[in-house]
């Protein structure tokens, strides 16, 4: 399938754009789970520095009310594509929309994910299932789509590098207790990123993960009713909790800098990944040094 769609893209306007010194402000980048988080601060980041940017999110609307927003805040080129990556034929269409808006995809930062918290006793096998379909399933399928346009370009310019970076999480590099369906889909993600490493390479293709401390005050971590501090606090996590400020105060103490992680901290090492051309199959943690590589 990923052979006869590689044969169905604008091959004659990826053509025109071979051969040019790509910077940042010249690429492609294509971010799911844009229309919030970490998704949206990478989409922003990146746009306020001129790339052109394809956000995607399952929330349609949502992300397209914020790529025109981003469009007029930084006069640049940016459009919102509602998409689940844990369908195929959506990322197939999310894929191909970005490319024949734009002409090509230089970067795809795999954002999209979920979280359900719980016990084995409590987590049912669908909850289970379906954290490993946007976490673990989604990831292959964007890498599956978007490497078969970066092929593509890479057969017409064999200079060109490209990027894919899945966004993964601290809880890929070590266990979380009570959080096992998360934790799994993640250590899972970063397996991926190590074969499609070694795959890909050959064809001029970084494959990284970016493993992000906690973003409290993002909404995956802050939302009232569904948000992990509640969550945490419900699943007895922070020993002794009886609010959520409690949870927090309890999880920043585990840092050595004192503090969560911010949008800014993961849009650096998106920047440095995409600009470095000597690195591959990677896990990068950004921490703040909660966790130490052995």
């Amino acid at each position: 399938m990923c052979a006869d769609y590689a044969g169905s893209i604008d091959k004659d306007r990826i053509a025109s754009q071979a051969g040019r010194d790509i910077n940042i402000s010249e690429r492609v980048f294509l971010v799911t789970g844009a229309a919030q988080g970490f998704g949206y601060g990478i989409a922003a980041a990146f746009a306020a520095m001129g790339a052109k940017v394809c956000m995607a999110d399952l929330n349609g609307q949502g992300v397209r009310d914020a790529a025109k927003l981003l469009s007029k805040d930084f006069m640049t080129d940016a459009i919102g594509v509602g998409a689940d990556v844990s369908d195929d034929g959506s990322v197939r269409d999310m894929v191909f929309e970005a490319v024949n808006h734009f002409g090509g995809l230089d970067v795809l930062v795999s954002c999209a994910g979920i979280l359900k918290a719980g016990s084995l006793e409590e987590i049912s096998k669908e909850d289970f299932e379906r954290v490993n379909a946007v976490n673990y399933t989604g990831f292959f399928l964007c890498s599956k789509y978007a490497s078969a346009v970066m092929k593509e370009q890479r057969r017409l310019d064999a200079g060109r590098m490209h990027d894919i970076i899945e966004i993964n999480s601290k809880s890929g590099l070590e266990g979380s207790r009570a959080n096992f369906a998360y934790a799994g889909s993640k250590f899972g993600g970063i397996g991926l990123v190590q074969s499609f490493a070694l795959e890909l390479a050959p064809f001029g293709i970084k494959v990284n993960a970016i493993c992000p401390g906690n973003y409290l005050d993002g909404p995956l971590w802050s939302d009232p009713e569904r948000g992990l501090l509640k969550q945490y606090l419900d699943a007895g996590k922070a020993p002794g909790a009886k609010t959520t400020a409690d949870v927090r105060a309890y999880y920043e103490a585990k840092v050595p800098l004192g503090r969560s992680c911010r949008v800014e901290d993961v849009v650096r090492a998106v920047k440095y990944i995409v600009e470095q051309q000597y690195e591959t199959g990677q896990a990068l943690p950004v921490t703040g040094g909660q966790v130490m590589l052995k």
